[in-house]
């Protein structure tokens, strides 16, 4: 049931981003109950907005800003009330305290109900010590009718209010040293095997809205030479889920539960092709956690052609290579497919290997419109 889930929600939102949830969300009319005022006096800058007439869908108020100190105690104020006809009503407010793009329900500052006219609603809150630095979002919403508490930051409805204004955090986590959270900024992955270990529970925001887990980006530009491309997540400390997909968001491929490593993800997919790549890490569901990522290739160039009248002398080999049997165009590449040397009419001479590291590279050549590789080590 969970592959079958996430196949849907593969198709549906892969090429989405998640920002804050603005489309189709909030009232249809602008009649009747409405959030009449929000005051929030931060450490620097105040909050200090009057409504009505009421607006429809998300009003945009992030013009308005007060500045929140990680670790401090505050309080808002909101007028729940109307631009009309006095209806009960429900009310609630967030603050999006790690930059995710979502109001979680831990993110919350309280909740009302009632019939305006009622008395002015005082929220005390504490910004969690972990709290993201920069600019974030508070949301406020009061919605006629409401069935139950707590709300939903992203109803839409007929009547009520649903608001945005922009609070700047500081002294919580600088995350400017955490990269991955958008393509724009996705970890460069410039050779394989590729190995390192990560944690999506702080600096990174859900953006591909597969999951509302945080989600971090891998970029990876493969060679020619790739027949495929293995990723793993074995042993990460939460139930991770895995995608790939090109440039222009297509998936490639994803995978939720491994076969090897139990809630762990790892996949295999066919680099052929294909151009830019981003591997993206995220928890099922709203999981987060540390995680271990290994990536790793096949080689089309590593099950050489058998060919019984060509050699390369001496292999391994260290300032020069010799190529017998092979004439006419030759390239040398080392395996992440990076051109090393190209000869364009190759007669049987020396070939000089001293700008060549150590390692293992692949000589190609044609012959009889067929192509062929040698693999030849640089010691």
């Amino acid at each position: 049931m969970k592959i079958f889930a996430t196949a849907i929600a593969l198709m549906l939102f892969y090429q989405s981003f998640s920002q804050y949830c603005i489309t189709n969300v909030g009232p249809t009319t602008t009649a009747d109950s409405n959030v009449q005022s929000v005051v929030l006096v931060g450490a620097s800058g105040t909050i200090n907005f009057v409504g009505c007439p009421g607006v429809i869908g998300v009003q945009d108020l992030t013009a308005l800003s007060a500045n929140l100190n990680a670790g401090g105690t505050y309080s808002i104020s909101i007028q729940y009330g109307t631009c009309g006809g006095n209806y009960t009503g429900k009310g609630q407010a967030w603050i999006d305290y790690n930059g995710d793009g979502i109001f979680d329900p831990a993110e919350s500052l309280g909740t009302w109900e009632g019939t305006p006219p009622t008395t002015l609603s005082t929220f005390t809150f504490n910004v969690p010590a972990g709290s993201q630095n920069g600019a974030t979002r508070l949301r406020v919403t009061q919605q006629e009718g409401a069935s139950s508490l707590p709300l939903s930051p992203c109803a839409s409805f007929a009547w009520g209010s649903v608001m945005d204004f922009t609070i700047n955090i500081s002294n919580g986590i600088d995350c400017s040293g955490y990269p991955g959270d958008f393509t724009n900024d996705a970890i460069a992955v410039t050779s394989l095997p590729y190995s390192s270990s990560g944690d999506n529970s702080i600096c990174y925001s859900n953006q591909n809205l597969v999951y509302n887990s945080p989600d971090l980006y891998y970029q990876l530009n493969p060679s020619p030479l790739m027949q495929s491309i293995h990723v793993s997540l074995c042993g990460s400390s939460f139930d991770t889920f895995l995608s790939v997909v090109d440039a222009q968001g297509n998936v490639l491929a994803f995978n939720d539960d491994s076969d090897n490593c139990g809630t762990s993800s790892e996949l295999t997919f066919d680099p052929q092709g294909q151009g830019l790549v981003y591997v993206i890490v995220e928890g099922w569901g709203n999981e987060t956690g540390a995680y271990d990522i290994a990536i790793d290739a096949n080689y089309l160039g590593l099950n050489e052609n058998e060919t019984t009248d060509i050699s390369i002398y001496p292999n391994p080999a260290s300032d020069k290579v010799t190529l017998q049997g092979i004439f006419g165009e030759v390239s040398i590449t080392n395996v992440d497919g990076k051109l090393m040397k190209s000869i364009q009419n190759y007669s049987g001479n020396s070939i000089s290997l001293v700008d060549f590291n150590p390692g293992v590279y692949l000589v190609a050549y044609v012959s009889n419109g067929i192509r062929y590789s040698k693999k030849l080590i640089v010691r």
